[in-house]
């Protein structure tokens, strides 16, 4: 009796959650909301200023699905290319890493690692579109994706067909000129599998690679003060799908650290 009696009031509440907002629906399963009633490309881009790092917030290291993650000590400097995801119906109104509720139609982000919040400028590697978001929840927590968007931060960079995109990462600090900021305004996106001391290593790697049968990759030699160094790349990568087959596949001959460049 009182299991019933508990179902019917989550009922209740759940259908009072529909009436108070008749344009989001609650979703089992994450997507995009079923009906808009704003127009999403007036919604504004974040605007950067200070805001405190709390410990609690913040802790120096957390785990997630078995897997610890180190908490960056600042966002200065960050910059960062990779895939981006989004999420929307399904967290809608949720609590977000910093107290506050998920507004999937709000310019916000969550990520693995940045101190939060932070702010940040997403472009879309595939269309130059950028948005500046404010990051406050931590995710996503799937291999090789480095940021979790808002819908509206979505449709804003023009991911939200797709789902998935390539996109470049860079903290944006208070008063600082978004367009002032580099940017990496690529053509090509390459998958970094390994980077070496010794020429001969690069190349045994890259044999092994391409035994994979996955696509092309090259070896690009980068001088340092101290050496050369010769790194293994997969690509062009033409597309998240073929990024997650090869991210998957590269682990059949050991390499578990890879990250994205951009060119």
């Amino acid at each position: 009796m009182n299991k019933l009696v508990l179902l019917l009031t989550v009922s209740v509440l759940t259908a009072c959650s529909l009436q108070e907002k008749p344009d989001v629906a609650i979703d089992v399963v994450d997507g995009r909301p079923h009906q808009v009633s704003i127009d999403i490309a007036t919604i504004p881009d974040a605007v950067p200023q200070y805001e405190p790092w709390s410990s609690s917030v913040n802790p120096k290291k957390y785990t997630v699905l078995g897997k610890e993650y180190q908490v960056l000590s600042t966002n200065k400097g960050y910059m960062k290319q990779g895939i981006a995801s989004w999420y929307g119906t399904k967290f809608h109104q949720h609590k977000t890493a910093t107290g506050e509720d998920y507004d999937m139609f709000a310019m916000t982000a969550a990520h693995k690692t940045l101190p939060i919040p932070s702010y940040v400028r997403v472009t879309n590697l595939d269309n130059q579109q950028t948005v500046i978001v404010r990051v406050n929840d931590r995710g996503p927590f799937h291999e090789h994706r480095i940021i979790d968007l808002s819908y509206a931060a979505a449709v804003k960079l023009g991911l939200e067909k797709a789902g998935t995109g390539f996109v470049e990462v860079v903290a944006v600090q208070p008063g600082e000129v978004s367009s002032a900021l580099p940017t990496a305004q690529a053509k090509h996106v390459y998958l970094q599998i390994g980077a070496f001391g010794e020429q001969k290593n690069a190349l045994t790697l890259q044999q092994r690679f391409a035994e994979l049968r996955l696509t092309t990759s090259r070896i690009v030699d980068t001088q340092t003060p101290e050496r050369i160094v010769y790194k293994v790349q997969a690509g062009p990568v033409i597309s998240v799908v073929e990024a997650d087959e090869i991210v998957e596949k590269i682990k059949n001959i050991g390499v578990y650290n890879s990250h994205f460049i951009s060119e």
